[in-house]
């Protein structure tokens, strides 16, 4: 699997031949200058909630590459009030085929509101499972026992973790999150974007460290292979 960063919590991952994009999240974050939202590519999108810095994107990017969108049900009705052709509702507990493997849909610990000001659902996360791996992206939210169940279907080889705290995990509590899940290597999302979320990157990794687990902060733009 190759993941691509692209500032704030907005990635891609590269699995079976398969761009999966998250939280299209670029030309409104003032990191990613470097960033040309028209030209990132995207198979499938997925969208964990309806806050505009997860989705400002989505919409141009959907329409540009002709990419599904997955997202909580509320979310996925807004977008496709705004034109995107292709949504798939989904909700927690919910499982979908990928070209790449399989998504199942997580409880995340968070609000969502849509840019317009109208209630976006539940937010979520999500546990990609494939031939190349797993990972699981939690989305925005807090430390929650809910991720203890994960592990139990079969633990995971990555996480994507927000460690930016004030408005989700800090890098303590996503080092418990990482052990819960069964993953020893960990990329940091949400966190320097905005000044209450800018993080001190030696006491993050030292959080990590401190219960074995490897903290990735790849650079804007960077691709690593996990």
């Amino acid at each position: 699997m190759k993941c691509t960063y692209y500032g704030h919590a907005c990635f891609a991952l590269e699995m079976g031949g398969t761009t999966l994009l998250f939280d299209p999240f670029l030309s409104p974050n003032p990191l990613a200058k470097a960033i040309n939202a028209d030209a990132i590519p995207a198979d499938l999108i997925l969208v964990s909630h309806g806050h505009a810095d997860h989705l400002a994107d989505a919409v141009a990017i959907a329409h540009r590459t002709k990419a599904p969108i997955i997202a909580p049900y509320e979310v996925a009705e807004w977008l496709a009030a705004q034109g995107v052709a292709s949504v798939q509702h989904v909700n927690p507990g919910g499982s979908k085929l990928l070209p790449c493997g399989t998504v199942k849909v997580v409880a995340a610990v968070h609000s969502s509101t849509l840019p317009d000001g109208t209630p976006g659902g539940v937010p979520v996360g999500f546990v990609v499972r494939g031939a190349e791996g797993s990972f699981y992206y939690s989305g925005d939210t807090a430390l929650t026992q809910d991720m203890k169940l994960i592990a139990e279907d079969g633990e995971v080889g990555v996480a994507i973790l927000p460690i930016g705290d004030t408005f989700t995990m800090g890098a303590k509590d996503a080092a418990r999150a990482a052990q819960w899940v069964g993953a020893r290597r960990v990329v940091g999302v949400h966190y320097d974007t905005f000044p209450p979320i800018t993080i001190d990157r030696a006491a993050a990794r030292s959080a990590f460290e401190s219960v074995g687990v490897e903290l990735l902060l790849p650079a804007i733009g960077e691709t690593i292979t996990l």
